[in-house]
């Protein structure tokens, strides 16, 4: 029984089954879309929670990196439970539609992104501080100057997400 479904299998990947590839697609796109989406939002949100020293800070840093490990099971609930008909998303209808995936996967990639973001732009400011200090640069003008710095850095981190 194993065995043909084995070939089954095998056949539809070398017949290029229609069906297959319009998943495989489709999976594909759901999971760029969902990265380029977490990285747009984690990464400066990662520059600012490692540039500004704010109440409750390090709740927010603790909070991250426990996000990291969010199972994907409590991720899929908590969108399911937000986009089902009684749910306070019900009414846009994006249930089991490609939309709350790509919802789902921001939720678990956002805090891999953002946490890892702002370790390694804590370090390059660790580095610049007094470059920076010297120039007179406000904390906003260095999260650009930081995050261009960390660019091949935040490369690895978006393909860890």
């Amino acid at each position: 029984m194993e065995e043909n479904a084995f070939y089954v299998a095998l056949s539809l990947l070398v017949n290029l089954d229609a069906s297959l590839y319009q998943i495989v697609v489709l999976s594909l796109q759901v999971s760029l879309l969902a990265v380029l989406i977490a990285a747009f939002l984690g990464f400066p949100l990662g520059a600012a929670v490692a540039l500004w020293q704010f109440p409750g800070r390090g709740g927010v840093v603790v909070a991250l990196n426990a996000l990291m490990g969010l199972p994907p099971v409590v991720a899929g609930l908590g969108v399911y439970l937000l986009l089902s008909r009684a749910g306070p998303l019900g009414e846009l209808g994006l249930l089991f539609t490609p939309s709350a995936m790509v919802i789902a996967q921001v939720i678990l990639v956002l805090p891999i992104l953002a946490a890892l973001s702002r370790q390694k732009v804590e370090e390059l400011l660790g580095e610049y501080r007094e470059q920076f200090v010297s120039l007179g640069m406000s904390r906003a003008r260095m999260m650009p100057t930081l995050l261009w710095d960390a660019r091949f850095a935040l490369l690895t981190v978006l393909l860890a997400g």
